[in-house]
């Protein structure tokens, strides 16, 4: 029984998202394409399509929706893999003797 009530939900469901795509669509093209998730689902609520917020996610991820995206990501280095490395001077050995070795230092 359970069976047959889960293939009715997802039924349920899909006509649902059949319905919602044009409308979620509709909002964020009238938007200059720039709204995103929070901003398409309080538009929709307050023209009375009753829609959750995930709901709207799922549907504009799966459409290629996205709002706009503000200012780049920030790179602070840029490493040279070709430049020569300084060599460990004091021959430093991090190897535990057994498992779950505790490590302790002192910098005084």
């Amino acid at each position: 029984m359970r069976h047959n009530f889960a293939i009715r939900r997802n039924a349920v469901r899909a006509k649902r998202d059949e319905l919602l795509q044009p409308e979620i669509r509709r909002v964020w093209q009238a938007n200059m394409p720039v709204y995103g998730v929070p901003k398409v689902w309080k538009q929709m609520n307050r023209e009375g399509i009753a829609v959750s917020r995930c709901t709207v996610g799922r549907l504009m991820k799966l459409q290629g929706l996205r709002g706009a995206v503000r200012g780049k990501r920030v790179r602070t280095t840029t490493p040279d893999s070709s430049a020569p490395r300084p060599l460990d001077r004091v021959n430093r050995q991090f190897k535990a003797n057994r498992p779950n070795q505790l490590w302790v230092s002192d910098f005084s």
